[in-house]
């Protein structure tokens, strides 16, 4: 993708972001060659002008750089491996040295401004020195592995006059969060994660903020939401990729008919009619959860933002969490119903015995191979509890791409960053991927039954935000319920039990 330098924002430039770089900085001589892409990319405020003399970039590099570095990052905490305290010190020497970056500010706006200072990304250029090594997490899936190829293939080549040396990981979204954290130091500078797994990676610290934008700007680009959705404490910390990160009902229509796809009633009698198969991972608590929501039954994050608020176990709900639970036994206890995973899912497909299975987006391509002309996909179906009709809900959210605050080249990470969710992009990635667009112009682009199914789900998906311990006892739930239980009450119970259970 060619970079229009005209379109680029100029900024104002402040101390405050490499002061808070510097804090998180181990204390080796190649963090300390890497200060000065810091103070190009990071001292850029955002909807500012960028403005400096030569002089003041001297002054500011061999001054004040030096100075943090000896004040900020000469103690325990700068140099020790916990993000956490990397940011609070990052952020208390910020605050520090915020009227010197406020006096340097204003000097360096009286003067001429040096030609190459203009094009904030010509800067980036002109502080690298060597190879930039980079890696990249995305999902394992083939067709992500292989659009993301062809992504940093146009990123490098966007850029022939810098050496890079860039690797692509398979990561599931849904494992980003708890591999990074295992050691963020080492994760990689630019990764696909899941919206659920934003909190604990800003609280982190994993997470760089988005303080500076080279190529396109995010306000004009994303839905208020969205960004909402990735920031905290109005501090953007993520940039939006895909708005499809939820679930709705793959069918053929070869055996299941549109209205059969509306209820579950209806769906399991055709399936049973014509000998064939419909699908749900009943074992993993993100595609249970739209029963209990659906009834009005909810599971949220607390207050704490840690831990689990849940009341699936209400007796006094309309309808009651036991009823929810006993409509779940009833559809389960038909034999063309299963419980199953994506991948088995899948092959089960493709030899034509799955009729109808809830899935996201990810394996749209291989269902609607398998389904040819029959193709088609819906909001999730209705079904009964105590007496009334209840329309399923589900989890929705989105996927961010971030980047992490310990890379050794954050200003070509976040360019990466910047390429791989720009509009042009969103649209490879959707038309390799089915992943929906979460870039406005981007999704006005993608069109086809999946989106669609997507997008009338929307009105009863929430967005996923639980804690940690919401998993375990959620999936045993669900396997429980499709196995059956004489006691639904005793089972809800236990489950909500340890779901609430405080994180330690």
């Amino acid at each position: 993708m060619d970079i229009d330098t005209k379109t680029i924002k100029e900024y104002t430039l402040t101390m405050e972001q490499p002061i808070a770089h510097c804090a998180r900085m181990r204390n080796t001589t190649k963090r300390r060659k890497r200060m000065a892409e810091v103070f190009y990319t990071n001292s850029i405020e955002k909807g500012g002008i960028f403005k400096m003399k030569k002089k003041v970039i001297s002054t500011l590099l061999c001054a004040s750089m030096v100075a943090a570095m000896l004040a900020g990052c000469g103690n325990n905490a700068a140099n020790s491996g916990n993000a956490a305290s990397g940011n609070a010190a990052g952020q208390d020497a910020a605050a520090d040295n915020n009227a010197t970056a406020e006096a340097d500010t204003s000097a360096a706006e009286s003067g001429d401004t040096a030609a190459a200072s203009e094009d904030a990304v010509a800067n980036l250029i002109a502080a690298t020195e060597g190879p930039v090594d980079l890696t990249v997490w995305c999902s394992e899936l083939e067709a992500y592995q292989t659009v993301m190829a062809q992504l940093v293939d146009e990123f490098k080549a966007a850029y022939p006059d810098v050496e890079f040396n860039i690797t692509i990981g398979a990561e599931s979204e849904a494992d980003c969060k708890d591999d990074l954290l295992n050691d963020v130091e080492a994760g990689a500078d630019v990764f696909v994660f899941a919206d659920d797994q934003f909190n604990e990676l800003v609280q982190a610290g994993a997470l760089n903020p988005v303080s500076t934008t080279f190529t396109y700007d995010l306000n004009e680009a994303y839905a208020e939401g969205i960004l909402d959705a990735a920031s905290m404490n109005g501090q953007l910390y993520a940039y939006p990729l895909s708005a499809s990160n939820g679930y709705f009902l793959y069918y053929n229509t070869e055996f299941i008919s549109d209205e059969d796809a509306g209820s579950w009633e209806s769906l399991v009698a055709a399936a049973e009619a014509s000998g064939k198969k419909v699908g749900i991972d009943i074992g993993n608590v993100w595609y249970t959860y739209g029963f209990f929501s659906g009834a009005g039954l909810t599971a949220t994050l607390a207050d704490d933002g840690v831990n689990t608020v849940c009341d699936w176990n209400s007796t006094t709900n309309s309808p009651t969490g036991a009823e929810v639970g006993e409509a779940v036994m009833n559809i389960c206890s038909s034999d063309a119903v299963i419980n199953i995973g994506s991948e088995d899912a899948m092959s089960m497909v493709q030899t034509g015995d799955l009729v109808a299975y809830i899935d996201g987006t990810w394996d749209a391509n291989t269902v609607k191979e398998a389904y040819g002309d029959g193709y088609a996909a819906a909001k999730l179906p209705t079904f009964q509890a105590g007496g009334q009709t209840v329309q399923m809900g589900s989890f929705a959210g989105y996927k961010f791409v971030g980047v992490n605050a310990y890379s050794d080249f954050p200003g070509w990470a976040m360019l990466l960053a910047e390429y791989i969710t720009s509009e042009e992009s969103q649209v490879k990635i959707y038309e390799a991927t089915a992943d929906g667009p979460a870039n406005t112009a981007a999704a006005a682009q993608a069109s086809s039954p999946e989106i669609e199914a997507l997008a009338a789900q929307s009105e009863f998906a929430d967005l996923q935000r639980v804690g940690g311990n919401f998993w375990e006892s959620g999936n045993t739930l669900g396997v429980t319920l499709f196995e059956g239980t004489d006691d639904v009450q005793a089972a809800l119970d236990e489950a909500v039990a340890g779901i609430t259970n405080p994180v330690q």
